[in-house]
């Protein structure tokens, strides 16, 4: 499979090959499952009404959405991954599904494959966004949907801001040790640029606690993150941190974020996103702000793909 630019810069932040190993050790993890809470959560959001003949499952991973997926929904599913070994672990599912390795900026199918197009935190570990959704439009049908969710902007908010004092308290100057992300604000236009319409964007948030820095560090390294696949891979990434450094974070990081009880939250924002490719039977848009339903509220997600398929 094609694979997006290998050369560092402000174009390219993110060494693709990097993340295809750290996705491929990840899903040779002995027990995975105890390590795929946040895609769980979020996988178990997709779904929609009646029953798409041929959906596409962009950075599927192990199969997070998959397994959420009933043959009245889905037909028949493709799950495409950067990551072989992901594609060789998948958790089971009810519908028949067939694994593709792929880049998520050069997808292979051809133009007007897909009913629908769904893809779970993923995304963000792209080097050229706008082209992924290009992509994806690219291969959905006419009136075909795009459900997605990914990782936005205020993502570990609070690790960021206390490892970056520390470290220009300590060391002079700060390097990334948290990946950056989308903001909100630049979505619906890129999704819009790509050519979808009938828009929806929300943003939810997960907050887990944690007894301080040192377990929120020990537990993204050892679960979320390298167990998800989920490691900084940016290609001006710091290899380590020093010991003074880590313990001013702590510091820094309760001062700032602590609760009352002494724990520290670490927050993942999550962006959900539904789009349409254009068909002459699709209704106009509604009114800028009419909206009354949240895409978080999993029992209103049917309503509000129904409402916009009229």
């Amino acid at each position: 499979a094609a694979d997006a630019s290998s050369g560092s810069g402000a174009l390219s932040p993110f060494d693709r090959q990097l993340k295809r190993k750290q996705k491929n050790w990840a899903a040779l993890q002995a027990e995975p499952a105890k390590c795929d809470y946040l895609r769980e959560e979020v996988g178990a959001t997709a779904g929609g009404p009646g029953t798409f003949p041929l959906a596409l499952d962009v950075g599927s991973g192990r199969g997070y959405i998959a397994q959420h997926l009933t043959k009245e929904t889905v037909e028949k599913l493709i799950q495409v991954d950067i990551a072989e070994n992901a594609l060789k672990n998948t958790v089971e599912s009810e519908i028949p599904t067939v694994n593709v390795v792929a880049d998520e900026e050069f997808l292979p199918f051809k133009e007007d494959t897909f009913d629908l197009v769904l893809s779970s935190l993923s995304l963000h570990w792209v080097n050229d966004l706008p082209r992924a959704f290009r992509e994806i439009h690219q291969v959905l049908k006419p009136d075909g949907v795009f459900i997605g969710a990914m990782f936005g902007g205020d993502t570990l908010y609070e690790l960021r801001c206390s490892l970056q004092l520390a470290e220009l308290e300590r060391e002079g100057g700060f390097s990334p040790h948290v990946s950056p992300f989308t903001a909100v604000s630049d979505l619906g236009h890129l999704l819009s640029r790509a050519g979808f319409n009938t828009l929806t964007v929300d943003t939810d948030e997960i907050q887990v606690n944690y007894p301080g820095l040192f377990e929120v560090m020990e537990d993204l390294q050892g679960k979320y993150v390298l167990c998800m696949g989920e490691s900084n891979c940016s290609w001006n990434r710091k290899p380590l941190l020093h010991r003074e450094t880590m313990l001013a974070a702590a510091a820094i990081y309760q001062e700032m974020y602590g609760n009352s009880d002494g724990s520290v939250p670490a927050t993942f924002q999550i962006y959900y996103m539904i789009g349409w490719k254009f068909h002459e039977s699709q209704a106009r848009p509604a009114q800028r702000g009419s909206a009354t339903v949240s895409l978080g509220d999993l029992a209103k997600i049917d309503g509000l793909l129904s409402r916009g398929k009229k």
